[in-house]
């Protein structure tokens, strides 16, 4: 599977969670659309199917390149990586 680059990543996660935490503060309602699709972004970058799973592979991906001192050498902006794991769309 494709991976985008720790810097998106990264971006898309801190992204995702204030805008999470700025919604929650709101009181309940249904998720932006932003925040949707924030979250179907994140699922697809990493191949889950729940945001939840997202974040965490995200942190997980994010924390192996911290420690990791090459950079990615794909051109396109994009880093191969495995994942079994398909994502669904938002469910609306």
């Amino acid at each position: 599977m494709l991976m985008p680059l720790p810097t998106t990543l990264r971006r898309l996660v801190k992204e995702y969670e204030a805008l999470s935490v700025r919604e929650s503060l709101t009181g309940p309602g249904a998720p932006s659309t932003r925040l949707r699709d924030l979250a179907y972004t994140l699922c697809v970058s990493t191949g889950t199917r729940e945001v939840t799973d997202a974040l965490k592979a995200a942190r997980a991906y994010l924390d192996r390149t911290a420690a990791d001192s090459a950079a990615p050498s794909a051109q396109d902006g994009l880093v191969a990586e495995r994942s079994a794991t398909r994502c669904a769309p938002p469910v609306a």
